[in-house]
């Protein structure tokens, strides 16, 4: 059985492109353009994964995201034009697993839905040389646990979830706190260099988290 993506998007032209760049990669579908029938569906079907626009009729997708969330764990992508950083906090704070700005690629989507879908059916990993445990917020890398401070882990942990993927300052900053605090990307970057130099010094010629000139940062080992 291929699985099912929710796609709950008011723009029906959107709604269906999305659709057919899903069901050529082999998922089923269903959309649905109004909020307010969003609970109902999601209690009486079974669903891999929910591309949630912010702004619907009927009810808006924050709160959908915060009731879906009380009721089940499924994945749930917050699909946005509104780009202030209050509505991408408020979005991730209320449980959803990421979010995606219009305008987008519809490739990339999929693509992000099924990295999250991979790592769930997986069993969530990452790389063999690299063990973490989030009850002690403990990192072991080649071997050598490294101390970090549960910020460090937390960004390290969010990198390591997608390797090869390049993530904003802005989604780092998302990933590392949980309120709502104003945080400059000079504050990221300091933890960058704080958690590289740890690194360095326990497992000296290892490089995992690699800059991306004017983009951001990335987690790979080569």
């Amino acid at each position: 059985m291929s699985e099912h993506i929710l796609i709950v998007e008011d723009e029906v032209k959107i709604a269906q492109l999305l659709a057919d760049y899903f069901e050529q990669a082999d998922y089923t579908t269903h959309c649905l353009h109004r909020g307010d029938g969003v609970l109902d569906y999601v209690e009486n079907h079974t669903i891999s994964a929910i591309l949630l626009d912010v702004m619907l009729p009927g009810r808006d997708g924050l709160s959908l995201c915060r009731d879906i969330r009380k009721q089940s764990d499924v994945p749930i992508l917050m699909v946005t034009a509104r780009v202030e950083e209050i509505d991408r906090l408020l979005g991730l704070e209320l449980g959803a697993d990421d979010y995606i700005c219009k305008p987008f690629s519809p490739r990339e989507v999929v693509a992000r839905v099924g990295v999250i879908l991979r790592r769930l059916n997986a069993g969530e990993s990452f790389d063999t040389k690299l063990q973490l445990d989030d009850k002690r917020y403990r990192a072991n890398f080649c071997g050598q646990t490294l101390d970090l401070t549960a910020v460090e882990y937390k960004l390290l942990r969010h990198l390591a979830q997608e390797p090869g993927r390049i993530f904003s300052r802005g989604q780092l900053i998302d990933s590392m706190y949980s309120d709502q605090r104003v945080v400059s990307d000079r504050t990221v970057d300091s933890h960058i260099k704080k958690l590289r130099q740890k690194i360095a010094q326990q497992c000296p010629g290892e490089e995992c988290v690699h800059s991306v000139y004017g983009v951001g940062y990335k987690f790979e080992i080569e």
